[in-house]
């Protein structure tokens, strides 16, 4: 499943200079001319041309003679495309790619290894840990965080107000939240916070916010970790939310309906989401429509999400490996990502959040196990069949998540 999170930005006007400090020439300036290409998504040239264009204006200072070819593409077909550059050997030098279309890539070599490079990209220490696992194979990097997209809590202040409740610290206090909302709005119909319950995003955070993982990589393979202790008191925070808060069907999906739909057709309190989820509660919501960062079990403490977003990676057949990744320093500054969160994104690092909504829900967040037969589970069902399972009670957690583990060992470690 390929998670990007499409978002509706409010274009602020920004006019940051990027620093040509932020360049590190990993070779002698080139008095020859020479060129190197970038593939953007059109996000960029509609969103942050300025971006662009001062990236490019540095880079140039940095390197006289060399040219920059920023070439956009978008996400249904960019990827149709690499593959037949891949196989004619014409390769853009910087490429931008979804997080999770990552793995395939790294898996099959195609890009160059940046981990010699690492501290040389700002903020390296402190970038957003589901953006820096997305980039990274068998404990190398390839790839460097652009920005991302969270998931927040979107819900009605009306209906919160009517129970004397404000945004939760906690999960505790969000379940008490979720009750009353229950026993004020008593349709059976009507979720307090409307939660498919295969969404397994979602349970997955809860599993992460107790300690445990999905998967772990040890000695040469991978192996399942559901059957965690912490794993599994995860699972069971996440049933006993479900429970109190959600009626929707145990058995269905996110996207059938979509909770924004929901939402809009007044049977739900708050739903769980992309940030942009906002856009479409419908009209009749829209002014008592607020966005709150789901609170972990601990008070005080957010609950990690599944980011989405854009990583920049370096093909292995670019022309000049050197020339690409000081174009990438350049663009992933600190000024650069400064540009990117004045235009309402989240920037690639912790230090540079800002207090939004949408950057509160980032500091904490996880990413899916790089492993190249990762999209075999997702694929085969795995992680749903197990939280069916467990929510409508035809297997224990215990029972569910031995399985569901044995499944992920096996599939993860196919030739």
């Amino acid at each position: 499943m390929k998670a990007r999170y499409v978002a509706s930005f409010v274009l602020v006007a920004a006019l940051v200079v990027v620093s040509t400090a932020a360049a590190r020439t990993d070779s002698p300036t080139r008095a020859s001319a020479s060129k190197i290409t970038v593939w953007l998504q059109v996000d960029a040239q509609t969103g942050w041309p300025d971006l662009v264009s001062s990236t490019n204006a540095a880079f140039q200072k940095a390197h006289p003679g060399t040219t920059v070819d920023v070439q956009y593409q978008t996400w249904p077909d960019h990827l149709g495309k690499f593959d037949a550059t891949l196989a004619g050997g014409n390769v853009p030098d910087v490429i931008e790619m979804g997080n999770t279309e990552m793995t395939k890539y790294m898996a099959a070599g195609a890009f160059a290894n940046l981990s010699p490079d690492k501290s040389s990209f700002a903020n390296s220490r402190s970038w957003l840990a589901g953006l820096a696992a997305s980039a990274t194979f068998n404990g190398k990097l390839y790839g460097v965080p652009y920005y991302a997209g969270s998931r927040v809590v979107t819900y009605r202040t009306d209906l919160y107000k009517k129970v004397g409740a404000k945004s939760p610290k906690s999960l505790a206090q969000f379940t008490s939240i979720a009750k009353k909302l229950r026993a004020k709005n008593g349709k059976k119909s009507f979720s307090p916070v409307y939660i498919a319950g295969t969404d397994w995003y979602f349970a997955m955070s809860f599993v992460y916010d107790y300690g445990g993982s999905i998967a772990t990589f040890g000695r040469g393979k991978w192996h399942g970790a559901l059957t965690s202790s912490k794993a599994r008191a995860g699972l069971a925070a996440y049933k006993r939310f479900f429970d109190a808060a959600s009626h929707a069907s145990r058995t269905g999906t996110e996207d059938r309906p979509q909770p924004y739909d929901v939402y809009a057709q007044g049977q739900a309190a708050s739903i769980v989401g992309p940030a942009w989820f906002s856009c479409c509660v419908g009209k009749k919501y829209k002014t008592v429509t607020s966005q709150f960062v789901m609170p972990g079990h601990k008070a005080g403490q957010s609950m990690p999400g599944f980011l989405g977003g854009s990583d920049l990676a370096v093909p292995n057949g670019s022309n000049d490996k050197a020339l690409a990744k000081d174009w990438i320093r350049i663009f992933t500054s600190t000024d650069g990502e400064k540009v990117l969160q004045a235009k309402g994104n989240i920037p690639n690092a912790t230090n540079l959040l800002g207090n939004s909504v949408n950057e509160r829900a980032a500091k904490r967040s996880w990413f899916v196990p790089t492993a190249k037969n990762w999209v075999n589970v997702e694929n085969g069902n795995v992680l749903r069949t197990m939280l069916a399972r467990i929510l409508t009670g035809k297997d224990s957690i215990k029972e569910a998540t031995s399985a569901a583990s044995d499944n992920i060992t096996l599939t993860l470690n196919r030739p």
